[in-house]
């Protein structure tokens, strides 16, 4: 009798689902029923910002859903292609759908659709067991992320100064500034023929980078990036200038041997290495690569960079980025973490973060968007507070997209409209598509109806 009751105790408590979308503190949500929960649609709302901010959502047939996001100035299709091969499968399994679609990952812009389902997998199941999406993949080594921002840049070094003043005086701690080689090609002998610095161009350089020095002191990590198009060579020249000023990384330096436009998805490590070892500058790289195989693990390997830097949105979300951390912390390099989107996206990836053994800082690209905190509630606000985030303990990302704030910032489109064009498959491996003409065994033509 004991027995046939606790039976009727668990089975009482799969029971409903009109409601299931609330959280629930402790043990697993009451409204839904684990072993029988499928996936039933995806659909999109763009959100236009700093960037757009392509938001995604998975439906249930038991009223849980999952919020992600594709990368930053990315396209929803990108993750609406794959909703054919994610429909009526539980979305609890996370590795083995995450396996079957890793074929359709890329790198820059093209791993974001993975990467937004990974995300809303991670919120259906953490809301589901009642447990917050890092505990998924492992245990907290901090209760806040660090967060450092772009700045922008200023052809008077003290006004760029002083922007990096307020970013200090607002609490930040972690600091990066743009220091393209355009900002001194107006002066006279400072850019060559082929558009880079020369020494004396090299020196207008760091004056920048010392007002900045002189207004945020020298105990304060700062990291540069957006230098412009830049050889092995060149990259060294820099790298060698900078030194003085013990940055806490040069970014994305070597704008040659990449997959298509921009210098952020690099093929080229032995290219890399080069730099890496003529320089005391670190070296940081890699926002635009996806996948530890496919992306790091070459750089990783040969140790090519100092500091490895992925966007989340396209390496692969939760669990994946943190596979790649966790492999570059094994072999010595540090992880510091771009993000450009919005705060979707922004949880998710500090509740990976913060699993992290050798965690530096993660980038907020909005901190100067006054409503980008209001897209959402769940979070304590500001999210950004003081140049920290606090990592949620809520059920799954923590994180429910605000519908009114949404719908006055929406690109295109409706807000989370039905995406029946994306029912049938776009992307695919190798599918016959039922009966097909063929020979029997015996050598007759058969045309199968």
């Amino acid at each position: 009798m004991a027995g046939a009751g606790a039976f009727a105790g668990i089975f009482k408590m799969t029971e409903g689902g009109a409601q299931a979308q609330q959280k629930k503190q402790g043990g697993f949500n009451r409204n839904s029923a684990p072993s029988q929960l499928k996936i039933t649609d995806m659909r999109s709302v763009l959100v236009a910002s700093n960037y757009d901010y392509p938001i995604i959502r998975i439906d249930t047939n038991q009223g849980v859903y999952g919020l992600g996001e594709v990368r930053d100035a990315g396209r929803e299709g990108t993750a609406l292609v794959l909703k054919p091969h994610i429909l009526g499968r539980n979305p609890l399994q996370i590795e083995p759908i995450l396996d079957s679609l890793r074929n359709f990952a890329g790198q820059q812009r093209l791993g974001g659709g993975y990467s937004a389902i990974d995300m809303a997998l991670h919120d259906i199941t953490g809301k589901v067991f009642g447990v917050p999406a890092w505990r998924l993949v492992g245990s907290k080594y901090r209760d806040r992320i660090r967060i450092y921002c772009d700045t922008d840049q200023s052809q008077d070094p003290k006004i760029f100064a002083e922007r990096l003043k307020k970013r200090k005086e607002a609490g930040f701690t972690y600091f990066k500034m743009d220091l393209g080689t355009r900002l001194v090609a107006n002066r006279p002998g400072a850019v060559n023929n082929r558009g880079t610095a020369t020494e004396k161009g090299l020196q207008y350089l760091c004056e920048y980078v010392q007002a900045v020095r002189d207004v945020i002191g020298w105990e304060a990590p700062l990291a540069t990036d957006h230098f412009g198009a830049l050889t092995v060579n060149d990259s060294i020249r820099y790298a060698r200038a900078f030194e003085r000023y013990d940055l806490a990384w040069a970014e994305d330096m070597i704008q040659v041997g990449h997959l298509g436009p921009g210098g952020d998805a690099p093929k080229d490590w032995r290219g890399y290495k080069e730099l890496k070892e003529a320089t005391v500058t670190p070296i940081a790289t890699g926002e635009s690569l996806f996948g530890l195989e496919e992306g790091f693990q070459p750089f990783i390997d040969n140790r090519a960079i100092d500091i490895i830097h992925p966007d989340p949105l396209t390496s692969g979300a939760i669990r994946e980025t943190k596979r790649i951390a966790d492999y570059a912390s094994m072999h010595g390099i540090q992880t510091a973490i771009h993000f450009a989107g919005s705060p979707v996206g922004c949880l998710a990836c500090v509740h990976m973060a913060a699993t992290l053994k050798d965690m530096l800082a993660m980038e907020n690209h909005a901190v100067d968007i006054p409503w980008w905190g209001d897209l959402v509630t769940g979070p304590s606000k500001p999210i950004v507070n003081q140049g920290y985030i606090t990592v949620p303990d809520t059920p799954g990302l923590g994180v429910e997209l605000n519908e009114a704030v949404v719908k006055e910032h929406i690109r295109k489109g409706g807000y989370f409209d039905p995406t029946p064009q994306y029912d049938d498959y776009i992307l695919d491996r190798f599918r016959q598509g039922g009966p097909y003409p063929h020979l029997d065994e015996n050598g007759k033509l058969v045309v199968a109806r």
